[in-house]
């Protein structure tokens, strides 16, 4: 009996004791760490098959057999029907401008779609003077369309260096050889005519009843213009509201047809005094009307 409770208390003594040991505890306090809970779950994988992964490409051979087997799958997608251009096609050029995109774009076909650079080929096109916009895009069957909006000539300018044609703002488009090439065109003449084309498109629509006598627009010192007519005639404008001062001018000649008379220019330059140059011709008559020399019988 007494080796019994012996044997028990002995047990009681010996029993395991439930809190847990100092690094059981310390484990579970650095678990609840989140920033060591990411590294184990996360970290600790990524780390490994990355070495994993640059163990195994550490071999050159492997390495040189990868790129093979990658560069051999690309050419074999890339070539496939479906991605080849066969044909080049340009909309909405004329005959010489189409010729000149093709040349400029010098595309080897046939060839795969996955090769072309379209936007090198746009910036090529675009920089064409007479081309305005651009569109590029490969068309299913194998056909790279070029859509081309052509700049449209509205004068020519006689430059220093010859004929060019303008478009309605002023870009240069393209040169001519003669004036006749373009005798449908208002020519614009002098330096700088080129960046002041919106005021001239002005002018030759305030032109009204002198736009059959318009011969062109002189501009003069790159900040004012000259209108030329028919029989040498000449219109001075002013450098500020050219317009209006124009505009008067039709009215009074609307009223006195100076216009028609023998006179050379019109200095519209001071709008509270033109001044009108007078023929040789109708400035000897005018001077005899007024007493200043004689009459032809007196001599």
């Amino acid at each position: 009996m007494r080796s019994l409770i012996f044997r028990r208390a002995r047990a009681e003594t010996h029993r395991r004791d439930p809190a847990p040991s100092r690094w059981a505890y310390r484990m579970q306090r650095l678990w609840l760490t989140p920033v060591f809970r990411r590294l184990a779950r996360v970290g600790l994988p990524a780390f490994c098959v990355v070495f994993a992964i640059g163990l195994y490409l550490s071999d050159q051979t492997r390495r040189d057999g990868m790129t093979e087997t990658f560069a051999s799958f690309r050419d074999q997608v890339k070539n496939r029907p479906e991605f080849m251009v066969t044909l080049l096609s340009v909309e909405g050029a004329s005959a010489p401008l189409a010729e000149m995109v093709r040349g400029t774009l010098a595309v080897p076909l046939p060839q795969s779609s996955l090769d072309l650079d379209l936007g090198a080929a746009h910036d090529r096109v675009a920089a064409l003077p007479a081309v305005k916009s651009v569109h590029l895009r490969v068309q299913p069957g194998g056909v790279l369309q070029v859509t081309v909006e052509e700049r449209e000539p509205a004068f020519v300018w006689r430059a220093p260096q010859g004929l060019i044609l303008l478009d309605e703002a002023g870009h240069h488009i393209a040169g001519i050889d003669a004036r006749s090439a373009r005798a449908d065109l208002p020519v614009l003449a002098g330096e700088g005519a080129d960046k002041a084309v919106t005021e001239a498109t002005d002018l030759l629509i305030a032109a009204g009843p002198f736009q059959p006598r318009l011969r062109g627009l002189v501009r003069i010192g790159e900040r004012r213009w000259d209108m030329v007519l028919d029989r040498n005639q000449r219109i001075l404008l002013p450098p500020n509201q050219p317009v209006q001062a124009l505009d008067a001018l039709i009215a009074l000649d609307q009223a006195q047809g100076i216009m028609a008379r023998d006179i050379l220019s019109v200095d519209l330059r001071l709008s509270s005094r033109p001044a009108l140059r007078l023929a040789p011709h109708a400035l000897t008559e005018m001077r005899r009307a007024s007493g200043l020399l004689p009459a032809e019988s007196e001599l």
